[in-house]
């Protein structure tokens, strides 16, 4: 039997709506509710919202200078960051399981064809961030 899949009881799904409200709304409290993974949630969330430059300053040198971190949707920002987080500091967490997690979360928020995008992206990123820290 198949569980119903809640984009509530996704941790990447809570990180990318955290991440996006307050970084695009300054004001905003964090508020994190009950959930089974809140410390991991929670931890990725202040360590992005803490590391928020040197994040962007990891994302423009590791995918090069076609790429233009500002240019890119707001939402693909949020994404980028927090699983460049993971992908850092949260070196126990396998890549292929970060990479999954945020593309099935993304795909509560974009269409297929931007997670194949995303898809690429993450990969890239990963292959040059873990390669370089292994």
């Amino acid at each position: 039997m198949k569980t119903s899949f809640s984009p509530k009881n996704n941790p990447r799904v809570i990180i990318i709506q955290k991440l996006y409200g307050k970084f695009f709304n300054k004001d905003e409290q964090i508020i994190f509710p009950k959930h089974r993974f809140k410390k991991f949630i929670k931890d990725i969330v202040s360590g992005t919202i803490e590391r928020d430059d040197l994040l962007i300053e990891e994302l423009d040198k590791k995918l090069g200078n076609d790429f233009n971190f500002i240019n890119l949707d707001k939402l693909f920002q949020v994404i980028l960051k927090s699983a460049t987080y993971e992908l850092l500091y949260k070196p126990n967490i396998s890549i292929n399981i970060i990479i999954k997690e945020y593309l099935n979360a993304s795909n509560f928020f974009i269409d297929n064809s931007q997670t194949k995008y995303l898809n690429a992206l993450l990969d890239t990123l990963a292959k040059k961030i873990r390669s370089h820290n292994a």
